[in-house]
């Protein structure tokens, strides 16, 4: 994986955002196990609730091609200019990366530029997170 590159990639993606209000602007760069990035960027709403962030926007793009395995994301963000320090994903974006990650293997590349950057588990940055295994039917507290 070419870190430099899926933080560009995110870097791109983050121009597209469309955010009136806030003007906190965020490009995510997700990379799928068979190689393709999806992008993404935060889309704001006046109504606020159906805004959706840039990380579950290059998620909810690869799912709608069909893709369900991923390696990687990197995500910058910060007011309009030039991102200036690590923006770490929402609960709601976690527990999206939640679903479809490996936890402990799954890497979060929090960055504001090509060479000032993080990473992270999601196990680390969603140490006790509810996933598929938690609603299994062979899930020792269920019924």
């Amino acid at each position: 994986m070419d870190i430099s590159a899926l933080i560009q990639q995110a870097l791109k993606a983050r121009c597209n955002a469309y955010t009136p209000y806030s003007h906190f602007q965020v490009g995510a760069a997700l990379l799928a196990a068979n190689g393709v990035v999806y992008t993404g960027c935060n889309i704001e709403n006046a109504a606020y609730t159906p805004t959706s962030c840039a990380e579950r926007t290059a998620f909810f793009k690869a799912v709608s091609d069909g893709v369900t395995d991923f390696c990687a994301i990197a995500i910058v963000g910060g007011p309009k200019g030039m991102p200036t320090r690590q923006c770490p994903p929402c609960g709601v974006c976690r527990q999206v990366m939640m679903e479809f990650t490996d936890p402990d293997s799954f890497q979060i590349i929090l960055a504001s530029d090509e060479t000032h950057y993080h990473i992270y588990t999601l196990r680390q940055l969603l140490p006790l997170g509810f996933g598929p295994d938690d609603v299994s039917p062979s899930h020792p507290l269920l019924p």
